[in-house]
Protein backbone atom coordinates (compact mmCIF):
# COMPACT_ATOMS: atom_id res chain seq x y z
CA UNK A 1 0.00 0.00 0.00
CA UNK A 2 1.42 3.41 -0.89
CA UNK A 3 1.66 6.15 1.70
CA UNK A 4 -0.70 9.10 1.53
CA UNK A 5 0.06 12.49 3.01
CA UNK A 6 -2.95 14.36 4.38
CA UNK A 7 -3.27 17.77 5.97
CA UNK A 8 -3.27 17.71 9.77
CA UNK A 9 -6.65 17.90 11.43
CA UNK A 10 -7.23 21.29 13.11
CA UNK A 11 -7.13 21.20 16.90
CA UNK A 12 -9.22 22.89 19.52
CA UNK A 13 -8.22 23.90 23.04
CA UNK A 14 -10.27 22.71 26.00
CA UNK A 15 -9.84 23.16 29.71
CA UNK A 16 -9.62 20.28 32.16
CA UNK A 17 -11.31 20.25 35.56
CA UNK A 18 -8.09 21.53 37.13
CA UNK A 19 -7.99 24.52 34.81
CA UNK A 20 -5.11 23.22 32.67
CA UNK A 21 -5.57 23.85 28.93
CA UNK A 22 -5.53 20.76 26.75
CA UNK A 23 -5.39 20.52 22.97
CA UNK A 24 -7.98 18.20 21.44
CA UNK A 25 -7.85 17.35 17.70
CA UNK A 26 -10.98 17.85 15.63
CA UNK A 27 -12.88 14.74 14.60
CA UNK A 28 -11.66 13.28 11.29
CA UNK A 29 -14.05 14.28 8.48
CA UNK A 30 -16.13 11.38 7.19
CA UNK A 31 -15.16 12.11 3.59
CA UNK A 32 -11.51 11.60 4.55
CA UNK A 33 -12.34 8.25 6.15
CA UNK A 34 -14.16 7.22 2.96
CA UNK A 35 -11.18 8.30 0.84
CA UNK A 36 -8.71 6.34 2.95
CA UNK A 37 -10.91 3.24 3.03
CA UNK A 38 -11.26 3.38 -0.76
CA UNK A 39 -7.49 3.40 -1.15
CA UNK A 40 -7.18 0.53 1.31
CA UNK A 41 -9.61 -1.53 -0.80
CA UNK A 42 -7.64 -1.29 -4.05
CA UNK A 43 -4.16 0.07 -3.32
CA UNK A 44 -2.87 -3.28 -2.07
CA UNK A 45 -1.52 -6.41 -3.75
CA UNK A 46 -4.75 -8.32 -3.18
CA UNK A 47 -6.91 -5.42 -4.36
CA UNK A 48 -4.74 -4.85 -7.43
CA UNK A 49 -4.79 -8.48 -8.53
CA UNK A 50 -8.52 -8.80 -7.91
CA UNK A 51 -9.16 -5.81 -10.18
CA UNK A 52 -6.65 -7.11 -12.75
CA UNK A 53 -8.42 -10.47 -12.79
CA UNK A 54 -11.77 -8.76 -13.36
CA UNK A 55 -10.38 -6.86 -16.37
CA UNK A 56 -8.72 -9.98 -17.78
CA UNK A 57 -11.82 -12.14 -17.34
CA UNK A 58 -14.02 -9.43 -18.89
CA UNK A 59 -11.81 -9.35 -21.98
CA UNK A 60 -11.76 -13.14 -22.21
CA UNK A 61 -15.54 -13.36 -21.74
CA UNK A 62 -16.17 -10.76 -24.46
CA UNK A 63 -13.84 -12.53 -26.88
CA UNK A 64 -15.39 -15.92 -26.12
CA UNK A 65 -18.86 -14.50 -26.73
CA UNK A 66 -17.84 -13.19 -30.15
CA UNK A 67 -16.16 -16.48 -31.11
CA UNK A 68 -18.50 -19.11 -29.71
CA UNK A 69 -21.96 -17.55 -29.35
CA UNK A 70 -24.40 -18.17 -32.22
CA UNK A 71 -25.08 -15.08 -34.33
CA UNK A 72 -28.68 -14.84 -33.21
CA UNK A 73 -27.49 -14.65 -29.57
CA UNK A 74 -25.06 -11.76 -30.12
CA UNK A 75 -27.16 -9.26 -28.17
CA UNK A 76 -26.45 -6.54 -25.65
CA UNK A 77 -27.76 -8.77 -22.85
CA UNK A 78 -25.30 -11.51 -23.80
CA UNK A 79 -22.28 -9.21 -23.81
CA UNK A 80 -23.29 -7.36 -20.63
CA UNK A 81 -23.87 -10.67 -18.83
CA UNK A 82 -20.49 -12.00 -19.97
CA UNK A 83 -18.74 -8.91 -18.59
CA UNK A 84 -20.87 -8.62 -15.45
CA UNK A 85 -20.49 -12.22 -14.28
CA UNK A 86 -16.76 -11.96 -13.32
CA UNK A 87 -17.52 -8.73 -11.48
CA UNK A 88 -20.44 -10.29 -9.61
CA UNK A 89 -18.23 -13.19 -8.48
CA UNK A 90 -15.00 -11.35 -7.61
CA UNK A 91 -16.10 -7.95 -6.29
CA UNK A 92 -17.73 -9.40 -3.14
CA UNK A 93 -14.23 -10.61 -2.24
CA UNK A 94 -13.16 -6.95 -2.17
CA UNK A 95 -16.00 -6.24 0.25
CA UNK A 96 -14.92 -9.19 2.41
CA UNK A 97 -11.28 -8.11 2.53
CA UNK A 98 -12.24 -4.49 3.25
CA UNK A 99 -13.38 -5.64 6.70
CA UNK A 100 -11.66 -8.94 7.44
CA UNK A 101 -8.15 -7.88 6.42
CA UNK A 102 -8.13 -5.30 9.21
CA UNK A 103 -8.33 -8.19 11.68
CA UNK A 104 -6.41 -10.88 9.79
CA UNK A 105 -3.45 -8.53 9.19
CA UNK A 106 -3.84 -6.84 12.59
CA UNK A 107 -4.20 -3.31 11.19
CA UNK A 108 -7.46 -2.71 13.05
CA UNK A 109 -5.49 -1.40 16.03
CA UNK A 110 -3.94 1.33 13.87
CA UNK A 111 -7.24 2.14 12.17
CA UNK A 112 -9.21 2.47 15.39
CA UNK A 113 -6.41 4.40 17.08
CA UNK A 114 -6.52 7.03 14.33
CA UNK A 115 -10.34 6.92 14.14
CA UNK A 116 -11.66 5.73 17.53
CA UNK A 117 -15.28 5.60 16.33
CA UNK A 118 -15.64 2.10 14.90
CA UNK A 119 -19.13 2.96 13.68
CA UNK A 120 -17.78 5.65 11.34
CA UNK A 121 -15.11 3.34 9.91
CA UNK A 122 -17.63 0.55 9.37
CA UNK A 123 -20.11 3.01 7.83
CA UNK A 124 -17.44 4.17 5.37
CA UNK A 125 -16.68 0.58 4.38
CA UNK A 126 -20.40 -0.17 3.93
CA UNK A 127 -20.97 2.96 1.85
CA UNK A 128 -18.05 2.09 -0.43
CA UNK A 129 -19.37 -1.45 -0.79
CA UNK A 130 -22.69 -0.12 -2.10
CA UNK A 131 -21.05 2.47 -4.38
CA UNK A 132 -18.58 -0.02 -5.86
CA UNK A 133 -21.42 -2.46 -6.54
CA UNK A 134 -23.38 0.17 -8.46
CA UNK A 135 -20.38 1.55 -10.36
CA UNK A 136 -19.20 -1.94 -11.33
CA UNK A 137 -22.54 -2.69 -13.00
CA UNK A 138 -22.45 0.64 -14.85
CA UNK A 139 -18.97 -0.26 -16.08
CA UNK A 140 -20.24 -3.69 -17.13
CA UNK A 141 -23.08 -1.99 -19.00
CA UNK A 142 -20.65 0.31 -20.82
CA UNK A 143 -18.20 -2.46 -21.72
CA UNK A 144 -21.13 -4.66 -22.77
CA UNK A 145 -22.38 -1.91 -25.09
CA UNK A 146 -18.92 -1.59 -26.63
CA UNK A 147 -18.67 -5.36 -27.00
CA UNK A 148 -22.12 -5.47 -28.60
CA UNK A 149 -21.17 -2.85 -31.20
CA UNK A 150 -17.76 -4.34 -32.00
CA UNK A 151 -18.82 -7.99 -31.74
CA UNK A 152 -21.84 -7.67 -34.00
CA UNK A 153 -19.74 -5.68 -36.50
CA UNK A 154 -17.17 -8.49 -36.59
CA UNK A 155 -19.90 -11.11 -36.97
CA UNK A 156 -21.68 -9.07 -39.61
CA UNK A 157 -25.05 -8.85 -37.84
CA UNK A 158 -27.13 -5.93 -36.59
CA UNK A 159 -26.70 -5.00 -32.91
CA UNK A 160 -29.62 -5.84 -30.63
CA UNK A 161 -30.35 -3.74 -27.53
CA UNK A 162 -32.61 -5.93 -25.43
CA UNK A 163 -32.07 -4.79 -21.81
CA UNK A 164 -34.70 -2.42 -20.43
CA UNK A 165 -34.13 0.11 -17.66
CA UNK A 166 -36.23 -1.83 -15.13
CA UNK A 167 -34.39 -5.05 -15.87
CA UNK A 168 -31.03 -3.32 -15.50
CA UNK A 169 -32.12 -1.85 -12.15
CA UNK A 170 -32.95 -5.38 -10.93
CA UNK A 171 -29.51 -6.58 -12.06
CA UNK A 172 -27.87 -3.75 -10.09
CA UNK A 173 -29.93 -4.74 -7.03
CA UNK A 174 -28.84 -8.39 -7.38
CA UNK A 175 -25.20 -7.29 -7.58
CA UNK A 176 -25.63 -5.03 -4.55
CA UNK A 177 -27.02 -7.96 -2.56
CA UNK A 178 -23.97 -10.02 -3.50
CA UNK A 179 -21.65 -7.21 -2.42
CA UNK A 180 -23.48 -6.80 0.89
CA UNK A 181 -23.30 -10.56 1.49
CA UNK A 182 -19.53 -10.32 1.18
CA UNK A 183 -19.49 -7.31 3.49
CA UNK A 184 -21.66 -9.16 6.02
CA UNK A 185 -19.37 -12.21 6.02
CA UNK A 186 -16.37 -9.96 6.60
CA UNK A 187 -18.12 -8.28 9.55
CA UNK A 188 -19.38 -11.53 11.09
CA UNK A 189 -16.25 -13.67 10.71
CA UNK A 190 -13.47 -11.02 10.66
CA UNK A 191 -11.14 -13.65 9.21
CA UNK A 192 -10.25 -13.47 5.52
CA UNK A 193 -9.83 -17.20 4.70
CA UNK A 194 -12.95 -18.19 6.64
CA UNK A 195 -15.04 -15.41 5.09
CA UNK A 196 -13.89 -16.19 1.53
CA UNK A 197 -14.57 -19.92 1.94
CA UNK A 198 -17.99 -19.15 3.43
CA UNK A 199 -18.79 -16.86 0.50
CA UNK A 200 -18.01 -19.56 -2.07
CA UNK A 201 -19.99 -22.12 -0.09
CA UNK A 202 -22.94 -19.72 -0.03
CA UNK A 203 -22.72 -18.74 -3.72
CA UNK A 204 -21.61 -22.03 -5.31
CA UNK A 205 -22.33 -24.99 -3.02
CA UNK A 206 -25.68 -24.12 -1.43
CA UNK A 207 -27.44 -23.39 -4.77
CA UNK A 208 -26.54 -26.90 -5.95
CA UNK A 209 -27.85 -28.44 -2.74
CA UNK A 210 -31.05 -26.41 -3.03
CA UNK A 211 -31.52 -27.42 -6.65
CA UNK A 212 -31.10 -31.10 -5.73
CA UNK A 213 -33.69 -30.73 -2.97
CA UNK A 214 -36.11 -28.99 -5.34
CA UNK A 215 -35.84 -31.84 -7.83
CA UNK A 216 -36.54 -34.51 -5.20
CA UNK A 217 -38.69 -32.80 -2.55
CA UNK A 218 -42.02 -31.30 -3.58
CA UNK A 219 -42.26 -29.17 -0.45
CA UNK A 220 -38.90 -27.56 -1.11
CA UNK A 221 -39.67 -26.91 -4.78
CA UNK A 222 -42.81 -25.02 -3.71
CA UNK A 223 -41.46 -23.18 -0.65
CA UNK A 224 -37.68 -23.15 -0.97
CA UNK A 225 -37.59 -19.58 -2.26
CA UNK A 226 -38.80 -18.41 1.18
CA UNK A 227 -35.60 -19.85 2.70
CA UNK A 228 -32.97 -19.99 -0.05
CA UNK A 229 -31.56 -16.49 -0.52
CA UNK A 230 -29.73 -17.38 -3.73
CA UNK A 231 -32.94 -18.71 -5.22
CA UNK A 232 -34.84 -15.53 -4.36
CA UNK A 233 -32.02 -13.28 -5.58
CA UNK A 234 -31.48 -15.00 -8.91
CA UNK A 235 -35.06 -14.19 -9.86
CA UNK A 236 -34.00 -10.55 -10.12
CA UNK A 237 -32.41 -11.46 -13.44
CA UNK A 238 -35.90 -12.22 -14.79
CA UNK A 239 -38.16 -9.50 -16.14
CA UNK A 240 -41.34 -10.55 -14.36
CA UNK A 241 -40.85 -10.25 -10.58
CA UNK A 242 -44.19 -10.84 -8.91
CA UNK A 243 -45.30 -9.55 -5.51
CA UNK A 244 -44.68 -12.96 -3.97
CA UNK A 245 -41.15 -13.04 -5.40
CA UNK A 246 -40.40 -9.62 -3.90
CA UNK A 247 -41.73 -10.84 -0.55
CA UNK A 248 -39.53 -13.94 -0.72
CA UNK A 249 -36.52 -11.77 -1.51
CA UNK A 250 -37.32 -9.54 1.47
CA UNK A 251 -37.78 -12.45 3.89
CA UNK A 252 -34.61 -14.26 2.83
CA UNK A 253 -32.62 -11.00 2.90
CA UNK A 254 -33.66 -10.43 6.50
CA UNK A 255 -32.70 -14.00 7.45
CA UNK A 256 -29.43 -14.27 5.55
CA UNK A 257 -28.23 -10.67 5.40
CA UNK A 258 -29.81 -8.18 7.81
CA UNK A 259 -29.88 -10.23 11.03
CA UNK A 260 -26.32 -11.64 10.68
CA UNK A 261 -25.06 -8.15 9.82
CA UNK A 262 -26.64 -6.66 12.94
CA UNK A 263 -25.19 -9.42 15.13
CA UNK A 264 -21.77 -9.12 13.48
CA UNK A 265 -21.77 -5.33 13.79
CA UNK A 266 -22.53 -5.52 17.49
CA UNK A 267 -19.73 -8.04 17.99
CA UNK A 268 -17.27 -5.95 15.96
CA UNK A 269 -18.04 -2.81 17.92
CA UNK A 270 -17.52 -4.62 21.24
CA UNK A 271 -14.69 -7.04 20.44
CA UNK A 272 -11.15 -6.52 21.68
CA UNK A 273 -8.66 -5.25 19.10
CA UNK A 274 -5.39 -7.19 19.20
Amino acid sequence: MTATTVAPTPATTTTTTTGTPRTTPERTPFRRIVSVELRKMFDTRSGFWLMASIVLLAVIATGATVIFAPRDELTYETFASAVGFPMAVILPLVAILAVSSEWSQRTALTTFTLVPSRRRVLAAKGLLTVLIGAVSMLVAAGVGALGNVVGTAIAGVDPTWNVEVGEFAQIILANEIGMLMGFMLGVVLRNSPAAIVSYFVYSLVLPGVSSALASTQEWWSENGAWIDHNWATMRLFDNDMTGEMWAQLGVTSVIWLVLPLLVGTRALLRSEVK
